[in-house]
């Protein structure tokens, strides 16, 4: 039995403990602690340069900590062996900021390359699956569509698919609203409310976005870049008022110029 079957609603998805990050002599961030429960849309945030997408490839194992650790489910993620932290791994499902598609193959090529490689499944149940999820985030009908045919949102969108090809317990997504119209963030906002509430996933989400960090968290860490640690971690809404720290309200209240990590 999977640690995930045998956790309850009441224990933490992800627990970071004392978390530091580092290029080197550099320090990113230091003594980062926070916990994201099932369930929860959670949002990494804070101002240019803070860390936050830094923080996502700790998270999926692309950058080791230079100390602390991450728990996945109770489950030591920093220090397993190879075999268990795969296990682990197979478990996330990853949208990058660009969204990363191939553009030589359609969506559905796209959305089916994680099932043939990690699976054995008949070409049949793929395509019946592809399809399931194209449908899943509105793209029911665009198998056959090169990326370089719909439009920006539709990319984000297919690569939520593409990232959801796994049926994974965590969704990661590295600022999924960048580049799009207000219309075209909303829509995007409204598909991941649905995809949780549908699936019971927990999602991570970076993003500089305030209209979507009050639109779909329930959870946060702020990423303060003056003290390069953690400046605050809660709900969103009830952080713009009640965060101790005043680089958290301001933000909250009246963002910040964005940018990438």
């Amino acid at each position: 039995m999977s640690a995930a079957a045998v956790t309850s609603e009441s224990d933490p998805r992800i627990s970071v403990r004392g978390l530091t990050m580092a290029y080197g002599s550099f320090v990113v961030m230091r003594d980062l602690d926070f916990d994201i429960m099932p369930r929860d849309i959670f949002v990494i945030m804070g101002g240019s340069g803070c860390g936050k997408s830094t923080l996502m490839r700790h998270l999926i194992g692309l950058r080791e900590p230079a100390a602390g650790t991450i728990e996945y489910d109770g489950r030591d993620f920093t220090n397993a062996d190879p075999a268990a932290r795969a296990e682990m791994i197979r478990r996330f499902g990853v949208m990058y900021q660009s969204g990363a598609l191939w553009s030589s193959l359609t969506l559905a090529e796209n959305i089916a390359l994680p099932l043939e490689e990690h699976t054995r499944l008949p070409a049949a149940t793929i395509r019946e699956i592809v399809a399931y999820k194209l449908a899943l985030v509105g793209l029911s009908g665009f198998e056959d569509y090169y990326p370089s045919e719909i439009s920006g949102g539709m990319n984000k969108r297919a690569g939520i698919a593409r990232a959801m090809a796994l049926d994974p317990d965590i969704l990661f997504l590295d600022e999924p609203g960048a580049g799009l119209d207000p219309l075209s963030s909303r829509r995007l906002d409204d598909l991941i409310l649905r995809l949780r509430d549908a699936l019971g996933s927990t999602i991570v989400i970076v993003t500089h976005e305030l209209a979507s960090i009050f639109a779909v968290a329930n959870n946060s860490v702020f990423l303060d870049t003056n003290t390069r640690t953690l400046g605050a971690t809660g709900d969103p809404v009830n952080l713009r008022e009640h965060a101790e720290a005043p680089v958290v309200r301001d933000f909250l209240n009246r963002g910040e110029s964005g940018g990438d990590d």
